[in-house]
């Protein structure tokens, strides 16, 4: 399997959740613009003041996504929990 990197936007201040929120919904509208072939986008609270919203990418797409939507933040990617 393909390694997955997760992009990540932090959002920081008392409106960080909504505005995290609203984030993944550009996100998502790209992807679908773009015809790309992410399925897994989110957004979530890490605390009262500090939200982050993310999509995560396979390996080969990870530079050239960077590059235009200009993330804050990347990490590997795993989804067992």
């Amino acid at each position: 399997m393909e390694r997955q990197i997760k992009l990540i936007w932090d959002f920081r201040g008392y409106d960080a959740l909504k505005t995290a929120e609203h984030q993944e919904i550009h996100l998502k509208q790209f992807i679908q613009m773009e015809g790309l072939p992410i399925t897994i986008t989110g957004f979530e609270q890490i605390n009262e003041m500090h939200a982050i919203a993310f999509i995560v990418v396979n390996d080969d797409l990870m530079r050239k996504l960077r590059d235009i939507l200009k993330p804050h933040r990347g990490e590997l990617y795993s989804d067992i929990a």
